[in-house]
């Protein structure tokens, strides 16, 4: 029997179509027992999720942020429903080959249903989520105006999505919100109670200062791995990533950085546009169609068509 690697196609491909790499479950766990933190940027959609993976990074975070903008152009504010969601989600995952993290809001419901938005993600493909505690229809971390449902009714949840994974290496993150709304005791608090009830991962939002940051990451030591949200522009002081590295986190995430960068290419180019009248004076700065087509892996497409029209010609 002929191996399937012995057809001078042995070499990886970053987001191949025939990848096999390793399970990327178990890969997340792994990544996430190394000396940390391991640094997930964000992607809005699956070419963001190729760049980055192919700018060398081991894991995706699929934004919710950039993913309600890429989609329908509105702030994060609850307004995409969990199809939506987990259909992008589904869409990064098969883009590339590192895992992906991705933003499970709040479940998109009660207990019940976070059960069945575990179940689809995990169909998706995806290797982790985090789920959240406020009230539905949610908002974005940074802004104002949240509200969240009582702590025992997240820690059903948890232990609902806990026990609706099929898979044990699926990651479970809990993300508290309580900080902007009750203070940071009470988000610390709840945080253990998520721990408690099944999270592998614990995420308190929005901390808006260092001291508030080193406390939580004091009391919440032993407790389980802990995640820092490096909101670009966002409420939380931007620290290094050797402090945050020297405070315990885990995983450090850089949600809309790939949105921003995005949104000011295609403003300058459109300015461009709009004062030439072509684009021409921006193109020096910008990839040619020939890298482009590379990037999204055209010539691993014209290999494949090669290699199974002759196999079946």
């Amino acid at each position: 029997m002929t191996d399937a690697g012995a057809t001078g196609h042995e070499e990886d491909v970053v987001g191949d179509l025939l990848g096999r790499g390793p399970a990327p479950r178990k890969r997340l766990r792994e990544l996430l027992a190394a000396p940390g933190p391991l640094v997930a940027p964000g992607a809005y959609d699956a070419l963001t999720a190729r760049l980055v993976e192919q700018a060398g990074f081991d894991v995706v975070y699929m934004t919710g942020f950039g993913t309600t903008a890429s989609l329908i152009g509105r702030p994060d504010v609850g307004l995409l429903t969990g199809t939506e969601m987990i259909d992008n989600a589904r869409r990064i995952v098969s883009a590339v080959d590192v895992p992906v993290i991705a933003d499970a809001d709040t479940g998109y419901g009660n207990a019940l249903n976070v059960v069945r938005t575990v179940r689809a993600y995990e169909q998706a493909g995806v290797a982790g989520i985090h789920l959240e505690d406020q009230v539905s229809p949610k908002k974005c971390g940074h802004l104002s105006g949240k509200a969240v449902i009582p702590r025992e009714e997240m820690a059903g949840k948890l232990r609902a999505a806990a026990a609706a994974r099929r898979d044990p290496d699926f990651v479970l993150i809990a993300r508290t919100d309580a900080a902007a709304v009750h203070g940071l005791a009470d988000a610390i608090e709840r945080a253990r109670a998520y721990a408690e009830a099944g999270a592998d991962l614990l995420f308190v939002e929005a901390p808006t200062s260092e001291e508030d940051i080193a406390t939580v990451a004091r009391e919440l030591s032993g407790a389980a791995p802990l995640v820092f949200n490096w909101a670009e522009g966002g409420r939380t002081p931007p620290l290094s990533l050797e402090r945050i590295r020297e405070l315990g986190f885990s995983l450090v995430l850089y949600p809309i950085g790939t949105l921003l960068a995005a949104t000011a290419g295609v403003r300058a180019l459109l300015d461009t546009v709009r004062r030439d009248g072509t684009p021409a004076a921006a193109l020096p700065g910008l990839p040619s169609f020939g890298e482009f087509t590379d990037l999204v892996g055209l010539p691993e497409v014209s290999d494949l068509e090669a290699r199974f029209a002759g196999e079946s010609g």
